[in-house]
């Protein structure tokens, strides 16, 4: 599935709807360039999921968590040198709970992810890259089913 967006309201907007077809041990991969557009997806995926608080990146706090009925682990992945740092965290336990992960930067360590998972690659488009491209590509039968919903 591809969806265009030409501003950052528009990709909250996209965030949300993805959000609320999101169920408990949903996990997704985020990709994409610096600036693209990988926390404000994330901000409408939590809106999605009926969280508002400000959801900012955890680039320096590696894991953001936001408590709601569904909640939501947002992790950024960009500062780490080695994928043991997660195991830390308890990673495997919020992955494989019953939140939703969001997970930026998941290309660096790929090992980390799960079988089945979300993978949506952010890129830039149009006259000096002011639209995105979002690509969603399901794992698992369970994201496809996620998907169609989405199209819905």
């Amino acid at each position: 599935m591809i969806r265009e967006v030409m501003s950052p309201d528009e990709t909250i907007a996209f965030g949300l709807a993805l959000g609320r077809v999101l169920k408990a041990g949903d996990v997704i991969s985020l990709s994409g360039d610096l600036g693209a557009g990988k926390t404000y997806l994330t901000k409408g995926i939590a809106q999605g999921l009926s969280i508002w608080e400000v959801v900012t990146s955890p680039t320096y706090t590696i894991m953001q968590i936001y408590d709601a009925d569904l909640p939501l682990y947002h992790f950024d992945l960009y500062r780490l040198e080695r994928a043991e740092e997660l195991q830390e965290l308890g990673f495997d336990e919020y992955i494989y709970g019953q939140g939703v992960s969001v997970i930026e930067w998941a290309e660096k360590f790929p090992e980390i992810l799960p079988n089945a998972y979300l993978a949506i690659n952010i890129s830039y488009i149009g006259d000096a890259g002011s639209g995105r491209k979002i690509e969603l590509k399901a794992l698992g039968e369970r994201y496809h089913q996620r998907l169609e919903e989405l199209k819905k």
